[in-house]
């Protein structure tokens, strides 16, 4: 499915595991992913895997092409000059969106994996924005996000949207939110034949999603291994 108008007075999100730019055809394409992005229309972007895995894990996209072709602006949450994200999550924002200080969540777990914060302030109230890319375990994954609640604390997290991948596609796996409003928008993995629904939106009771779905294009079936989410949030 293709996206529709985007309703006034609602925020838009989207979360896209971009397999750091390279396709089903095994080309590293920038370019494919930076057309997607553009045709979301999102004022928040969550992305997984936006860095490469070795080095000092330079961003496959390019951060000047984000604010021109996008309008975001690239939330600091990289420990360097060359990363987009960290543990490969990036949060690209409305540039009106005042951010807060920013937060890293240590996850614990068999693979080094973290979940970043980014607290901001929007014409209708605060938000704690938590991108994540949890792990390949179910029960890392479960430790993984009582540690993201414990990180929150009850306060917070009644205005929290926490987005991502969460390679679980069993709601009953998440347990650890079952007091909170988990959506999985529709099947998005593997983009080629989807499948699974690993890709979620988690939000706190203050929140009310309006409609979500998963991005369906010729382009989304090649460009990655997963395709984009997106929802329309009351706030």
């Amino acid at each position: 499915m293709t996206l529709p108008p985007k309703p006034p007075g609602l925020l838009r999100l989207a979360s896209y595991n971009i397999r750091k730019a390279v396709g089903l055809d095994w080309r590293r394409d920038p370019g494919r992913i930076m057309r997607i992005l553009s045709g979301l229309s999102a004022d928040v972007v969550f992305l997984q895997e936006a860095d490469r895995r070795l080095g000092p894990r330079p961003s496959v996209l390019n951060r000047g092409k984000i604010a021109q072709d996008l309008g975001l602006d690239v939330a600091p949450v990289a420990l360097n000059s060359v990363s987009l994200g960290w543990h490969g999550n990036a949060v690209l924002i409305r540039p009106d969106f005042r951010m807060g200080e920013i937060e890293r969540i240590t996850l614990p777990g068999i693979e080094p994996r973290g979940a970043v914060l980014v607290p901001v302030e929007t014409p209708h109230g605060p938000l704690h924005l938590v991108g994540v890319h949890l792990g390949l375990r179910r029960r890392c994954r479960l430790a993984q996000v009582d540690a993201i609640r414990k990180h929150l604390g009850p306060q917070r997290e009644r205005r929290a949207l926490i987005v991502g991948d969460f390679n679980e596609w069993r709601k009953t796996a998440l347990s650890p939110f079952e007091d909170l409003h988990v959506t999985a928008p529709g099947r998005s993995f593997h983009a080629s034949m989807p499948l699974l629904a690993l890709d979620r939106i988690v939000h706190g009771p203050d929140l009310r999603l309006d409609a979500s779905g998963v991005v369906q294009t010729p382009l989304t079936r090649r460009a990655s291994d997963h395709l984009p989410i997106w929802c329309d949030v009351a706030l």
